[in-house]
């Protein structure tokens, strides 16, 4: 995925949402999108996605421009995003990660049933695969978003915060995902709060505040500079800051 020189302005804000944003990320890399509210992380994932309409010819995706290859790049919204009372069920929800590649009025075949059944068991879904989203935990609710991207087999993962709220073994269980994602040559892109995931599950992390701040491997970008930058705020390392490099 290439990103040029990317500036994006919602309709009638008094500045850009992002702005000159220069990015390549290979197959195979976890990149952490990182930075304060309203920093543009989102955005940015909502952009590469299609959601949001980019400047012509500043986000390439696997050669094509963004629009001209949903097959390729799957999306998870932020749970607060979705209507859990629309009355599916697990499996069905999970189903639609196949739509793209069954287009409109086409019925699934055996193959969109085995990548949702290979989904579902991906998740631990199995055993509530026919209960309506409504009734389900937030935890299992947001198992079965990223279940539905997985049936999707692309090769471009778009996670918009995934992580937030869950208990520990729904997490790691997402990242035991990302790595076996990444393994197979597929790219994952994650947007995040908590710092302290970096170093252990990706393989990049990217600060962003309307601008890149920093890019590179998470223990080279996590610095009390990057972070007095990204959130204006001094830290120190007896607060959890891996590398003071500040002036004093």
């Amino acid at each position: 995925m290439d990103i040029c020189n990317l500036t994006f302005t919602y309709p009638g804000a008094p500045r850009p949402a992002l702005e000159g944003i220069c990015l390549r990320i290979d197959q195979g890399e976890k990149v952490a999108l990182v930075g304060p509210n309203g920093a543009g992380k989102s955005t940015l994932i909502k952009l590469v996605a299609g959601l949001e309409r980019p400047p012509e010819k500043t986000i390439s995706i696997y050669g094509n421009p963004v629009g001209e290859c949903h097959h390729k790049t799957s999306y998870v919204p932020q749970r607060g995003d979705v209507d859990w009372n629309f009355p599916v069920t697990v499996r069905q929800v999970v189903m639609m990660g196949r739509y793209v590649h069954l287009g409109w009025l086409r019925r699934p075949r055996a193959e969109d049933h085995a990548a949702v059944q290979r989904a579902l068991a991906t998740m631990r879904l199995e055993d509530i695969a026919e209960q309506q989203i409504g009734a389900l935990s937030g935890g299992q609710q947001q198992r079965v978003m990223i279940a539905r991207c997985l049936a999707h087999e692309a090769d471009l993962l778009l996670l918009d915060e995934p992580l937030n709220n869950l208990d520990m073994p729904t997490q790691e269980l997402i990242f035991e995902v990302m790595d076996e994602v990444a393994a197979q040559g597929r790219t994952v892109i994650v947007t995040t709060h908590d710092l302290g995931i970096l170093p252990m599950h990706f393989t990049r992390a990217v600060f962003l505040d309307r601008q890149i701040i920093a890019d590179g491997f998470p223990s080279d970008v996590l610095t009390a500079r990057t972070l007095l930058r990204a959130y204006g705020v001094h830290l120190h390392p007896h607060a959890g800051v891996w590398d003071d490099d500040l002036p004093h």
